[in-house]
């Protein structure tokens, strides 16, 4: 499946025209030397989880914001 690459300076969502691996290898290089593997795992799966919710978005599988609130309000 092709996926985004990261922009080298925010992790922007640039194209769909690389490989997860390649996408993930973009992703990395824009954090600061000195991170921790914690926080490289976060933004990997920060990155992964925004891109579902894409996904979700795009096939239609949307919760209005009307349903959102009788879900979690009393």
């Amino acid at each position: 499946m092709a996926l985004a690459t990261c922009h080298p300076d925010d992790g922007r969502i640039l194209n769909m025209e690389t490989t997860e691996k390649q996408r993930a290898i973009e992703a990395l290089k824009t954090l600061p030397e000195q991170v921790t593997i914690e926080d490289a795992l976060e933004r990997l799966c920060f990155i992964a989880k925004i891109e579902e919710g894409l996904r979700q978005s795009d096939a239609g599988q949307l919760v209005s914001h009307d349903e959102i609130k009788k879900q979690f309000l009393p």
